[in-house]
């Protein structure tokens, strides 16, 4: 049980009237600006006497963790993250919750503002900063984005699998669209990939309803999920599709948080999360969707359905437009099915030109999200940039699903832009007249010969691809733009607003589960510099004060008698040694600069190809520079270019421009590279033992003052 807040301490000189804060910080990715901001806030407290214990929510998992007697004993919580963090631990404290930009830019006024911030109590909404950068993401978007973050998967996997088993198995019916064998293999693997999709909706249901409302929420998400996807339950044609399933996310995690808030007798209280909550809410959802939601979605599709009829004789033009914007706008929910059965209606009639202008514009979403990722790179995480790959493939085998998970993400700017090059691909293919046999779209059915004025029919989907990617791009950028106040500046970690979709559920000090396993994965060709620090092994108290930390340092340093780079001749667990360091960089530019470092990783004997090396170093300075400021720089790369873990250092004594975002240039730098299969987490260790040293100002001044390599490992053994 933790002690109420009182009024701040006022700070009279004795031990007992000292300060003493909590912080917790956690980056969407765990690597960057979790450790920063951890090693930024704890400086700002030991300059003014302030005790002060920091919890890490990084990739490598809660460090630090803050106990019941931290609690207990704080004035207050400062919350420094952009995921998910449990506050329930700090009921009866005053908690501040900003983003993690903000504990790396302005510890000192998070310091000041947490003495007055509001107390935290059971089931409220956490106090934000009132102002400036780092604006904490609201709860509706981090749960929008933790659905979105375990459908990807569903939408992969599916839509993959029914690619393939239709352009390997498949052939042209004109009385069934793309046909496969019954009894062949390629039904077998088409079957699983429909499993694939039909799970993807309650998912992302589910796990919008797990993130706001926790475990209880999650069977009432899944199953809200299901019935908004199955349009038989309501009397209609199709299902609401995904924004079915995130209306039914939201009241889910909204109906179990109303439901904890009810007062019960004690002896009931162990059952209401696992049977009394998830029973509840299950059934009331449920049946509030077949009878209140569902009938007016059936209702809708009927009329649509109607008003479309009537529209036959009207231009081809505009007719064309009209079928594009109902396509793009649902991905599979009422509005498309409208659009799709009324031209698959037509072709029995001998009408295959209204066939002709929905096959057009069904590519065009997963086709335009995919090829934005590749044009504007810096404005996607490597998730999502992997999904925009897998989008473009099933978009070339008509899987308008494929964009899904991008619409879910940013409904905002991706739904008027699939809109926007649906309406002009479908128009183009109207005004041309091309015609398709087969209910089914994208390229694959004129690569099979099912339509007439197949060189207008690619005119049209290319044309409608690409201003949906230039309008995605363009809308994502000014959303950015806006949510900052700023430009978007690359780099800073947070590039895009998917990267909460590797937040998890719920988080709180388990966050390194599934998300971390991911970016465990990706930790060097992640969009955010490694930028991490991590609690050295062997530090007690590593989240106190920056001046228990030097004396730590200091401590270990002396009782170790023989500096570590003499006594093995290697730091950083062997990754740097004595041959892959350089006092004196000769390179002035950023891209000569990388060269040279490669060049001085190769005298390991483990780098299998210098040029890919390069390269790929210099394809991760696209997405966002690794100048950290205060005059470092970390390219890194990973790559098969490498057979092991190197990493290499060198100064420059003019500085390399580096786009940092402080303007430093970098003389400070280090270069990291592991191969693509390295396994295991000792790789982030080493980052954010690295980086967070980086931060001391004493240390690198001791690393520019070296004399020679040998002294610059001295220094180096210092990381531990």
């Amino acid at each position: 049980m933790t002690s109420p807040a009182g009024p701040p301490p006022t700070g009279g000189g004795s031990e007992q009237q000292r300060l003493k804060l909590l912080a917790v910080t956690a980056c969407p990715t765990g690597i960057a600006h979790t450790y920063m901001a951890a090693e930024k806030l704890a400086q700002a407290a030991a300059s003014r006497g302030i005790d002060m214990k920091v919890e890490t929510q990084g990739s490598i998992g809660a460090e630090n963790v803050l106990d019941d007697n931290d609690v207990s004993d704080a004035d207050g919580v400062i919350i420094a993250a952009d995921k998910d963090v449990d506050l329930s631990r700090f009921v009866g404290k005053r908690v501040l919750t900003v983003g993690v930009a903000e504990g790396i830019h302005h510890p000192e006024q998070l310091i000041e503002r947490v003495r007055s911030a509001p107390v935290h109590t059971a089931g409220a909404t956490p106090a934000a900063a009132a102002s400036g950068g780092g604006k904490e993401r609201s709860v509706a978007y981090k749960a929008l984005m933790n659905g979105v973050s375990y459908m990807i998967p569903f939408v992969v996997v599916g839509g993959l699998l029914i690619a393939i088993s239709l352009s390997l198995g498949g052939h042209t019916d004109p009385s069934g669209g793309l046909v496969i064998p019954k009894d062949s293999f390629w039904m077998d693997v088409n079957n699983i990939g429909v499993i694939g999709f039909t799970l993807m909706v309650p998912i992302l249901s589910g796990y919008i309803a797990y993130a706001i409302g926790d475990r209880p929420a999650l069977v009432p998400g899944m199953i809200g999920g299901w019935i908004a996807n199955t349009g038989d339950l309501y009397d209609s044609k199709a299902g609401a599709g995904f924004i079915g399933a995130i209306v039914t996310g939201f009241l889910a995690g909204y109906l179990v948080l109303w439901i904890k808030r009810v007062k019960v007798p004690k002896f009931v209280q162990p059952i209401m999360p696992i049977i009394v909550i998830p029973i509840v809410a299950t059934t009331t959802l449920g049946l509030f969707f077949i009878y209140v939601i569902g009938k007016p979605i059936s209702w809708v599709f009927e009329r649509l359905t109607d008003w479309l009829s009537g529209m036959t004789g009207t231009s081809a033009i505009l007719l064309g437009a009209i079928l594009g914007l109902m396509i793009a706008f649902d991905m599979g929910g009422p509005v498309n099915k409208t659009a799709f059965l009324f031209g698959t209606g037509l072709i029995a009639t001998g009408n295959q030109t209204v066939m002709g202008m929905c096959a057009a514009a069904i590519p065009v979403m997963p086709l335009g999200q995919g090829l934005a990722t590749l044009i504007r790179k810096r404005l996607y995480t490597e998730q999502e940039r992997e999904t925009g790959l897998a989008a473009l493939f099933m978009g070339c085998f008509g899987i308008s699903e494929g964009a899904i998970p991008f619409a879910a993400a940013r409904p905002a700017q991706v739904i008027p832009a699939n809109m926007l090059g649906g309406a002009v691909a479908g128009a183009i293919a109207g005004v041309a007249g091309v015609e398709d046999a087969v209910p089914h779209g994208g390229p694959i059915v004129a690569v099979l010969g099912a339509v007439s004025g197949v060189p207008m029919f690619f005119v049209a989907v290319l044309i409608g691809t690409a201003v949906t990617a230039l309008t995605t791009v363009t809308l994502v950028d000014v959303s950015e733009r806006r949510r900052k106040g700023a430009a978007p500046v690359p780099g800073l970690g947070v590039v895009g607003p998917l990267e909460p979709a590797l937040v998890g559920v719920g988080a709180g000090a388990a966050a390194g589960g599934a998300a971390g396993a991911v970016v465990a994965q990706r930790i060097v060709a992640s969009p955010s510099a490694p930028t991490a620090e991590a609690a050295p092994t062997g530090t007690p108290n590593a989240g106190g004060t920056g001046a228990d930390k030097k004396a730590n340092a200091d401590a270990d340093t002396k009782a170790a008698g023989t500096p570590a780079a003499e006594a093995d001749g290697e730091v950083l667990s062997g990754y740097l040694t004595e041959r892959t360091v350089k006092v004196a960089l000769d390179a002035r530019g950023k891209e000569a600069a990388i060269r040279e470092m490669a060049e001085l990783l190769a005298r390991t004997g483990k780098v299998a190809d210098l040029d890919e090396l390069v390269a790929t170093a210099l394809r991760r300075e696209e997405q966002g520079t690794t100048g950290l400021g205060e005059e470092i720089a970390i390219p890194h790369a990973k790559t098969d270019a490498v057979t092991a873990p190197v990493v290499g250092f060198a100064r420059s004594a003019e500085g390399v421009e580096w786009g940092s975002l402080d303007g430093t240039k970098a003389r400070l730098v280090f270069m990291i590279s592991v191969p693509e299969a390295a396994a295991g987490d000792e790789h982030l260790r080493i980052l954010a033992l690295l980086s967070r040293k980086l931060m001391d100002p004493g240390f690198r001044e001791r690393l520019m003052a070296a004399p020679d390599e040998g002294a610059v490992l001295e220094v180096l053994s210092e990381i531990r």
